[in-house]
């Protein structure tokens, strides 16, 4: 037999197994209605799959749905990695929704294909969405959860909730409700204001095809002044309203009587400004003979002071060249972007802010925080909102929390920014979405562990054992030295100068 040649059944089972894993299917979701219990409630089970690890809710716009179901829930949810995830077969969310009347319905989503890997393949827990709820109006809403099969009866079976209430038609997601749209929530009146003499005030505005008539009224300390406009065609209209006070700075309310909502339509607010002067006579210039008689005397002079002025600013702007090429400025240099995630029960006030102000005072760096950027994570949603900042970052830091600290928990526990009060928690999210990159060589460079004093990741989070983990201060020369590493714009030894004498000043 040829050298080699037992090796070769070794190698083709390789390839074999390597071929059934890359074509073996993820699982998907088949999702249906659900109202009763479920057939395997009524079946008793030796074992049942654990319950879930994260439940998330947001509106979201539907080009698919009609008229006023376009707004619905989007519900996200992340499967606990453990060895009961072989045994789950479904998952059954409930919804009801409290406001003028009650609603609750259920959808259970079959997983086509039974999972063999507690984690996806490629890496980072299993996550599933659904998009089906409609939402309504200022509703409060109970979300429910659970995996099936579930217990059997009589015992806990362990299932996650959460609340959302939905707001009105001034967020940037439900103006597109067919109520809100009928109530002018797309309407945009363009005001303007302007006083035209202490007992006048001009208003204009275009008007809308959803109705016919119109108020004006100008309120300072109590209202001044009211007008009525009846219009039927989409226009710029003009009105005068007679005020009975001091107008300029005066808030002018503009509410529309729309045919669907009457006298509860949504109302527009601008400001009273001075209106600009137009048609003002001038007086006679009896000084324009007396100038025409210096203007032969003046002009050499005149133009003498622009050369002077011209070659000082020419020999300035030399000088400054040449200070600039001979030392250039550390300022000049573009700041390192980080990305900072973090546990919610770690202290913000305490341990992110510091951290936050350590990044931006002593390594020039920008510093991308979740608590920044509410309104831009509810346009965006989470997961869009982390890709996003993550290729832009140069550097994405996962700020480890220690021991559970007494202190943060009396002095924060009821302030702003506390772990209470930040309701969202987009660490084990931005985890799951980087994790891939854990993986590679090529993407490993990016991430990097902080914590303050001793702190292992916890064993959800074994991946960022990888990562190199750095414990400030002690470490603060070798961690302003891996920030030194970002890719930059600029030469490495400018940023070596420009980082290090800061960070390790410290």
């Amino acid at each position: 037999m040829p050298a080699g040649g037992p090796a070769m059944p070794l190698v083709l089972l390789s390839l074999a197994a390597l071929c059934w894993g890359a074509v073996t299917p993820e699982p998907m979701i088949q999702c249906g209605s659900e109202m009763g219990p479920s057939p395997e409630w009524r079946v008793q089970h030796t074992l049942t799959p654990g319950d879930l690890r994260h439940l998330q809710v947001e509106p979201i716009k539907s080009s698919v749905a009609m008229e006023d179901d376009s707004i619905l829930m989007n519900i996200s949810w992340i499967l606990r990695a453990d060895a009961s995830i072989r045994l789950l077969k479904a998952t059954k969310i409930c919804v009801t929704g409290k406001s003028n009347f009650q609603s609750y319905s259920c959808v259970r989503c079959n997983y086509t294909e039974a999972f063999q890997t507690q984690t996806r393949p490629s890496g980072g827990k299993w996550m599933f969405s659904y998009i089906g709820f409609p939402v309504e109006l200022n509703t409060v809403y109970f979300i429910g959860a659970h995996n099936i099969p579930n217990a059997n009866m009589n015992e806990d079976g362990p299932s996650m909730s959460v609340n959302f209430t939905s707001p009105g038609c001034l967020d940037h997601v439900m103006k597109y409700k067919k109520k809100c749209i009928e109530a002018g929530s797309l309407w945009d009146p363009n005001i303007t204001a302007c006083k035209k003499s202490e007992t006048m005030v001009e208003v204009n505005f275009t008007t809308s095809t959803l109705g016919n008539r119109y108020m004006a009224l100008i309120q300072s300390n109590g209202v001044i002044g009211v007008s009525y406009v009846s219009e039927n065609r989409v226009t710029q209209t003009s009105v005068i309203v007679t005020v009975t006070g001091e107008s300029e700075g005066a808030v002018v309310q503009l509410t529309p009587y729309f045919h669907t909502c009457g006298n509860d339509c949504i109302r527009r607010k601008g400001t009273v400004v001075l209106c600009p002067q137009t048609g003002v006579p001038f007086p006679p210039d009896n000084s324009s003979s007396v100038l025409s008689g210096w203007i032969p005397v003046l002009l050499p002079a005149l133009l003498v002071t622009i050369c002077v002025v011209a070659i000082g600013i020419y020999i300035m702007w030399k000088h400054e060249k040449i200070k600039r090429t001979s030392f250039p400025s550390a300022m000049l240099l573009p700041p390192i972007k980080i990305l900072v995630v973090y546990p919610s029960e770690i202290c913000f006030h305490h341990t992110v802010c510091y951290f936050t102000e350590f990044l931006q005072n002593h390594c020039r760096s920008e510093v991308i925080l979740d608590k920044w950027q509410k309104k831009k994570i509810a346009e965006m949603g989470p997961v869009q909102w982390l890709t996003t900042q993550k290729k832009a970052a140069d550097k994405v830091i996962f700020l480890l929390s220690n021991e559970i600290n007494s202190m943060c928990d009396g002095t924060c526990g009821k302030s702003e920014g506390s772990p209470r009060e930040n309701s969202q928690d987009l660490f084990p999210l931005a985890f799951n979405l980087f994790c891939s990159d854990l993986r590679s060589q090529t993407h490993l460079h990016k991430y990097m562990v902080v914590c303050f004093r001793e702190a292992d990741p916890q064993d959800d989070y074994s991946a960022l054992h990888v990562c190199p983990m750095y414990r400030l201060m002690r470490d603060a020369a070798a961690f302003s030295t891996e920030l030194l590493h970002a890719e930059q714009h600029v030469s490495a030894g400018k940023r070596f100068q420009a980082c290090h004498s800061r960070c390790c000043s410290l």
